[in-house]
């Protein structure tokens, strides 16, 4: 497995990264699919979904994964409170690492997913943040690696 967001990348970087990791899945963890700004317009879904089936990538929403509303508010409240934007996060807040783990993974039956996954090519767990530490897709992927075996390489932009 593998986990990539979506800032930092171009759509020509973004599918690069993909196909060099031998991706052939995509599994998309946000909540809102879509993505401010012209820069990353080729992340909201439709489009997204398009030119991954071009580049032979299947793609799967998964949101039973995705962080809620309320979440969501209380990390944007932290950067907030530390001065940073989304875009430049480098960690996620504890409380929200903690309720999210509770509210969201904890429940969510991890086994039946990794039973659906392909065996012959990688899976990407993606969001948008750069930083997988700063994103929740990095405590999905810490679960599936620690209680699935799994090995987790995260893919940056540059």
């Amino acid at each position: 497995m593998v986990t990539i967001g979506v800032y930092g990348f171009t759509a020509e970087t973004f599918l690069d990264e993909l196909t060099g990791a031998g991706v052939g899945l995509l599994l998309d963890l946000r909540q809102r699919r879509g993505v401010r700004g012209p820069d990353y317009s080729w992340a909201n879904s439709a489009r997204l979904q398009s030119m991954l089936a071009a580049a032979g990538i299947g793609y799967r929403h998964v949101k039973g994964l995705a962080p809620t509303t309320e979440l969501r508010q209380l990390q944007y409240r932290e950067d907030d409170r530390q001065g940073v934007g989304k875009r430049n996060r480098i960690a996620l807040a504890p409380e929200y690492a903690e309720r999210y783990t509770r509210e969201i993974l904890d429940p969510f039956d991890l086994g039946a997913l990794v039973a659906e996954l392909p065996s012959d090519a990688v899976t990407a767990l993606f969001c948008v943040e750069c930083d997988p530490e700063a994103c929740h897709r990095s405590l999905v992927a810490e679960r599936l690696r620690v209680e699935h075996g799994l090995p987790i390489t995260d893919l940056r932009p540059g």
